[in-house]
């Protein structure tokens, strides 16, 4: 598979001089596919990666991460630290300075107060905000002057890069959000679906599951960029008609999210029309197990709520022989051959945050029989475990997708073999990881028992993203079902941890105290049950050039840069 390393051929190299004096839009039209449709142009009202990388080309953070994981400025002069002043000797502020003359597509000034008001707007109780592990923390925002803005947090935070930092916390303009704080966040439509940005490219036509037209932003900070006056981005479909879109026919430029079996994309490139492209970041496979019960005999509102506790999963032992169960090391090689590997971690990387948890690695059928047997589940009719009358079956859902399809029936054949019934259900991935609270089918509703996906964390740290399962957290009717404790799991000692880690400095505590988290959460509780540390895979057409495949941040992160190979 071709590496990124190889993204700029000879032909790229020499047209480097060329488009270095092109003028904005002078490369015309560029195509994306999706596979995954944004349902929303608003990251903050949905936790899925295809509205935060949609998002992203046209609302910005003051900093991001480059391939390499390091924090750079973009909207900010530069990245605050204790050295330069930015952070406080006390670690509990950090001061952002924004560059001067940066516009709105709008034309108007973008300055500190839209900062501030996106942390009002994330951090309001009734909003919902599928973000707000990144504010983990903050007490208070201030708007110093115009091109100033001071976070203020309730106690020393050594790593205080939570809030605006990354694709999935940018900054939404205060005029066009004014009325939708709270509750009525989701009642914005235009601003949802059309925000007004300081990105390369401003919403033209939104279709929600469907299509994104988009076009040059005419008050973008560099006259020169972006290259391509116009963008369409096609959503919907699967992730095989998106990889032969750019490999194979040629009809898109971009690709995102192969996730193909290696020998099917192999198969993709030979027909010479463009690249694959990979890289290993934080992208884990897993499977979270609900705490609450999803039951449809309870009344709506009080459905996967912690109201009512799972009857089944609540059950340490059960959750144990769930994942005993599960070979992993088949599941890669099926799945995902090289650009996968099995793991027992939510946070396979950095290395310095990635436990040595392995007990997983290696399945145990028996094991596993065992700890259901010690549960009180004795096998009863046709195979299936009975306790107290009720049988042991459990509603598996996940997106609808080739590899995750296979890893379902798999992994029912396994649950099978120790006596777990199994009822199988794939959603529309547009759906699936959509944001419209009213749909039965999302993610975060979790109308089922045990469900598949994967998702990773910006950046080389992953407080945010271990905060994102603290109690407050969980979706739930009065977050619009937002939040990223998906699996509603709730532990104060979890809680306190995710403080302490906040306020801890030293690099090897940091990574201890992360660990202890993921170890909480998979390994302790079995609440999460990874299963593949999965590569990105996408995929560029041989006429698209400046594409650097970015694993720590969203990977449209440099579409300013992007320009057609002549």
């Amino acid at each position: 598979m071709t590496l990124k390393s190889l993204l700029l051929g000879a032909t790229a190299a020499t047209s480097l001089a060329s488009v270095a004096m092109a003028e904005r839009g002078a490369d015309g039209h560029v195509n994306l596919i999706y596979w995954q449709a944004p349902s929303i142009m608003n990251p903050y009202l949905s936790g899925g990666t295809k509205e935060v990388e949609a998002a992203s080309l046209v609302i910005e953070p003051l900093g991001r991460y480059n391939t390499k994981g390091e924090m750079i400025p973009y909207l900010a002069e530069e990245i605050p630290t204790v050295a330069n002043g930015g952070v406080s000797e006390d670690l509990t502020s950090i001061t952002w300075k924004i560059k001067p003359g940066i516009t709105w597509s709008d034309g108007t000034p973008f300055t500190a107060n839209d900062v501030k008001f996106t942390a009002e707007y994330c951090m309001h109780p009734e909003g919902g905000c599928a973000q707000l592990g990144k504010y983990e923390g903050v007490s208070s925002v201030e708007v110093i002057d115009d091109l100033t803005v001071k976070v203020n947090f309730s106690q020393p935070t050594p790593v205080p890069y939570g809030p605006f930092m990354g694709g999935q916390a940018p900054i939404i303009q205060a005029a066009q959000f004014a009325d939708c704080l709270g509750a009525k966040a989701q009642e914005c439509a235009d601003a949802n679906f059309a925000p007004i940005g300081t990105g390369p490219f401003k919403v033209d036509e939104f279709r929600p599951n469907d299509v994104i037209s988009l076009s040059a932003n005419p008050n973008y900070r560099d006259p020169a960029k972006p290259r391509f006056a116009t963008m369409t981005f096609k959503g919907g479909g699967d992730a095989t008609a998106a990889g032969r879109a750019v490999l194979e026919t040629g009809e898109f430029d971009y690709a995102w999210n192969l996730q193909l079996a290696p020998d099917v994309i192999a198969n993709m490139e030979a027909a010479g029309k463009g690249v694959a492209m990979s890289a290993f970041g934080t992208l884990v496979e897993r499977i979270e197990m609900n705490m609450t019960d999803p039951s449809p005999d309870l009344p709506e509102g009080e459905r996967a709520t912690a109201k009512h506790p799972h009857p089944i999963l609540t059950d340490l032992r059960v959750r144990k022989a769930l994942s005993m169960a599960i070979d992993r090391a088949l599941l890669t090689e099926i799945g995902y051959g090289k650009a996968g590997r099995p793991t027992c971690n939510l946070v396979p990387a950095p290395e310095i945050f990635a436990s040595d948890n392995t007990d997983c690695l290696t399945q145990d059928i028996e094991g596993a029989k065992a700890l259901l047997e010690e549960a009180g589940w004795t096998v009863g009719a046709g195979g299936i475990r009975e306790k107290d009358g009720k049988k042991l079956s459990l509603l598996f859902q996940t997106s609808t997708n080739a590899v995750r399809q296979d890893f379902q029936a798999l992994i029912k054949q396994w649950w099978s073999e120790i006596g777990v019934e199994t009822e199988l259900r794939n959603i529309s991935a547009s759906v699936f990881f959509g944001s419209d609270p009213g749909s039965p089918d999302t993610f975060p509703k979790f109308y089922a028992d045990v469900e598949m996906y994967a998702n990773n964390f910006d950046g080389t740290d992953p407080q945010s993203y271990l905060a994102g399962y603290t109690c407050e957290k969980a979706p739930r009717p009065e977050t619009q079902w937002q939040g990223e404790n998906i699996n509603r799991f709730c532990d104060p000692a979890y809680d306190a941890l995710v403080k302490e880690l906040g306020r801890t400095a030293e690099l090897d505590k940091r990574g201890e105290i992360a660990k202890k988290l993921n170890d909480m959460l998979t390994k302790d509780s079995y609440t999460i049950v990874p299963l593949v540390d999965r590569g990105r895979v996408s995929a560029r057409s041989n006429s698209l050039g400046g594409v650097e495949l970015n694993t720590w941040d969203t990977e449209l992160w440099n579409a300013a840069d992007w320009f057609r190979i002549k």
